[in-house]
């Protein structure tokens, strides 16, 4: 894309007044809003159809914005997603670019700069809050833990929920990360915690994790 190429947008934002104000300072920097939605289903009806360069994706879009976001990752590859946030989360970052988001902005960025950014994305610029880029930095730099084992024996005492609640647990999240991540409550999250304790037999998460690696009988 040449830089005169006006960049087409989708913008979506259940707030109506932050979606104009999103519209006119693209459109005040010559980029092309192609279309506005204000939930998870009808941003993905709207880009779909349009099948914009970006689309600007608020992170508290009615529907959960991120399963918007792994939607438009797969049905549309070569549109770039970038998320809006009304604060610096860094664990709602780390989900969003695993989600298929190849930015992460914040509400409070210069107008007069939002469009220079969208098009720095596109030109495969990060798009990534300052105060965030540590935290993602070190995520990077943190060593793997190892993976679980799904051929494993103990794998086949758990049920696939039980199994996806610990691998995440596994891998880092919290509780209340997990629970996010699965639209669970965290209730739930324990009680599948407990119920995968009791059927492999052992006191608690970390021996759990070891006989989910293969490491325990």
């Amino acid at each position: 894309m040449s830089d005169e190429s006006p960049v087409r947008i989708v913008v979506a934002d259940a707030d109506a007044g932050a979606r104009a104000v999103a519209v006119a300072a693209l459109v005040a920097n010559g980029c092309d809003v192609c279309g506005e939605a204000g939930s998870r289903d009808e941003v993905v009806a709207v880009a779909v159809e349009q099948r914009p360069d970006v689309v600007l994706l608020d992170v508290d879009l009615p529907g959960h914005a991120l399963t918007a976001a792994r939607e438009l990752a797969r049905r549309l590859p070569t549109t770039a997603l970038v998320m809006i946030a009304s604060t610096a989360d860094d664990e709602e970052l780390l989900d969003s670019l695993r989600a298929g988001a190849a930015g992460y902005l914040l509400k409070d960025t210069d107008p007069d700069r939002l469009g220079f950014a969208l098009r720095g994305v596109l030109n495969g610029e990060a798009a990534i809050p300052r105060q965030l880029v540590r935290r993602l930095t070190e995520e990077l730099r943190s060593p793997a833990l190892p993976k679980f084992v799904k051929n494993a024996p103990a794998a086949a005492k758990l049920t696939a929920r039980e199994w996806q609640v610990m691998e995440l647990l596994g891998e880092g999240l919290t509780t209340d990360q997990v629970a996010r991540r699965l639209f669970l409550s965290r209730s739930t999250v324990r009680v599948h915690v407990s119920a995968a304790l009791r059927k492999l037999r052992v006191d608690d998460r970390e021996s759990a994790f070891a006989v989910l690696r293969g490491e325990g009988a």
